[in-house]
């Protein structure tokens, strides 16, 4: 182990977590990872050992079947399991992500229901905003819930890139409710979902057709979500009113940014570690290639880069953790960690070199792997419009 990526100021039991979740990736992931992606195959396995060792509840409060952590620990966690696999970090994201929203929007009899056997894993979450016709601009959502003279709903519509869509057996949905107000952002809801895991018709009017083919993520399953008259009880609104789910869904993205960039963090990291055992071993001209300038320039940004996005992200955790305002830290965080992953991940696929193109090297997986974290939880240039709007908030000219 190097110093890259150390955490000052953890206590004992964080750092015991982080330990068993290392020995974890470093025992079940890492061994396995590259034949189940080239084969999409989902880590049945991998994920049953997540079960059993607590991590679908980390931050689950202990009153409802959780560890009780921090944001701060798990993203230290999901940093650990993305240098092994980035996509089982994408399997407890969503997850987490619907679990905080029930944690900090949801009714107790929606906590009770819910969070205990999501705790267990029994229950897992995905959560869904995007639409075909609309990417990170959420006011553009067609999917539509219209109420009946019974009380509850009926959904239409097409809901898109969900990850965890076909595994998932409860999805946090946003769609439009059009109940008066004249504001677009407060015509919309957040839906809670049951259906059964698997694809075709998972419950009634609710169809899963299948998985997205991607060029990376893989064994995590991506997939559509149509509905068509799918009927839904008014008791599975989140909080049981209408009309807060985009703010509900915002709060859940701030804290999955972080997430994103803790799996930047463990991409880089990972991709780094490739490029330097390689640039040892790899001799040319007479010597190991990590003694020409060229490549210990690239290994020196590289090592700088990952350093950099762990302690942003780390920031932005803590932040959060401290019940302040963190769509600055995070929005930072998740660019600057998706950034430096693409670069560090280049800059190792370079220093393989035509070893790199094949499939038998880890940092091919990597190569493919890295730019879903430029798009995912809002593009890089969401990020900087956030991040732009935020610092002019904060330097406001008084005129």
């Amino acid at each position: 182990m190097g110093h890259l990526c150390e955490t000052d100021g953890l206590a004992d039991v964080q750092q015991e977590i982080l330990k068993t979740v290392r020995s974890f990736v470093e025992q079940e992931i890492l061994p396995v990872a590259n034949e189940l992606e080239h084969h999409d195959e989902y880590p049945a396995e991998i994920v049953d050992g997540l079960k059993e060792l607590g991590l679908f509840g980390l931050m689950i409060p202990e009153e409802y079947g959780g560890l009780g952590e921090s944001l701060l620990t798990y993203a230290l966690c999901v940093e650990e399991i993305a240098r092994g696999w980035m996509s089982v970090s994408g399997i407890i994201n969503t997850h987490f992500i619907v679990a905080y929203m029930l944690l900090q929007h949801g009714t107790e009899e929606q906590r009770r229901k819910y969070l205990p056997r999501m705790a267990t894993g029994e229950v897992r979450g995905a959560f869904s905003m995007s639409e075909p016709g609309c990417g990170s601009d959420v006011s553009a959502i067609r999917t539509k819930a219209v109420k009946d003279d019974d009380g509850d709903y009926t959904i239409n519509g097409q809901k898109m890139w969900l990850t965890n869509g076909g595994s998932a057996n409860l999805v946090a949905v946003l769609v439009r409710t059009d109940e008066g107000s004249d504001r677009v952002y407060q015509n919309m809801t957040t839906f809670l979902v049951d259906k059964e895991a698997g694809f075709g018709e998972t419950a009634q009017g609710l169809t899963v057709p299948g998985k997205i083919e991607k060029m990376g993520y893989k064994g995590v399953d991506t997939t559509e979500l149509v509905f068509d008259g799918h009927r839904i009880s008014a008791g599975q609104i989140l909080g049981g009113v209408p009309g807060r789910g985009f703010y509900q869904m915002m709060d859940g993205v701030e804290v999955g940014r972080v997430n994103v960039a803790a799996r930047g963090c463990g991409v880089a990291l990972r991709a780094f570690e490739l490029g330097v055992v390689y640039a040892q071993q790899r001799e040319t001209f007479g010597k190991a290639i990590a003694g020409h300038q060229a490549v210990l320039f690239r290994l020196a940004e590289m090592a700088t880069k990952v350093e950099a996005a762990h302690q942003m992200m780390v920031r932005a955790a803590r932040k959060k953790d401290s019940g302040r305002r963190n769509d600055l830290e995070s929005g930072m965080a998740k660019y600057l960690a998706s950034e430096y992953c693409a670069q560090v991940v280049e800059d190792s696929f370079r220093i393989h070199g035509g070893y790199g193109f094949s499939k038998e090297y880890e940092i091919e997986r990597l190569y493919r792997e890295a730019p879903m974290l430029l798009i995912g939880e809002g593009t890089a240039d969401i990020q900087r419009m956030i991040i732009g709007r935020r610092v002019l908030e904060d330097y406001k000219l008084n005129v």
